[in-house]
């Protein structure tokens, strides 16, 4: 069995650093991903729906803070760019298949279900939090700030708590 080549993950983590401190520095503000999903979120429904845009409290207030369009935020050309470098790093790895992985006791359509209420509860969770983990946990951690320091605690020993749980899905 061939072993799969990964970056030193101490480099990476170097290296996560560094982009942090840039990010912070030219930006004045940390990581995150969740603030893409908005942006790109208000983008539709005001596409879909202009009428409710305009009359439903949460997109008033978004566009009040935001005189441009929301897809010219650059939250989401750093999403963009996060989905483009991770393809060209599957690519020149040669780690680029479109293949389901899924434990042995579980069905390709259980993992589908899971992984969807998953990433639904994650962006719930984000949006309640007022941020994702980027966001909240690792440049919160980056400034020293107690919320952030508090939020990484909660979400590895939530993780911890509830992989008890759903570990039969993977093994």
């Amino acid at each position: 069995m061939e072993s799969t080549k990964y970056m030193n993950p101490y480099l990476a983590g170097l290296f996560l650093g560094l982009l942090l401190l840039a990010t912070i520095y030219i930006t004045g503000r940390g990581l995150g991903a969740s603030g893409a999903i908005k942006s790109l979120t208000v983008a539709t429904v005001e596409a879909v729906a202009p009428v409710h845009a305009e009359n439903a409290p949460f997109y008033k207030e978004y566009n009040q803070t935001h005189a441009e369009s929301p897809l010219k935020n650059w939250l989401v050309f750093e999403v963009f760019g996060m989905v483009i470098g991770a393809f060209l790093s599957g690519l020149v790895s040669n780690r680029l298949t479109l293949k389901l992985e899924h434990g042995p006791n579980t069905t390709p359509k259980v993992r589908i279900v899971m992984a969807l209420l998953g990433g639904a509860l994650f962006g719930f969770g984000a949006q309640l939090g007022r941020g994702c983990t980027s966001g909240a946990a690792l440049s919160g951690m980056a400034v020293l700030s107690t919320g952030g320091i508090l939020t990484m605690l909660a979400i590895f020993g939530g993780a911890y708590v509830f992989a008890y749980f759903f570990r039969k899905l993977w093994i």
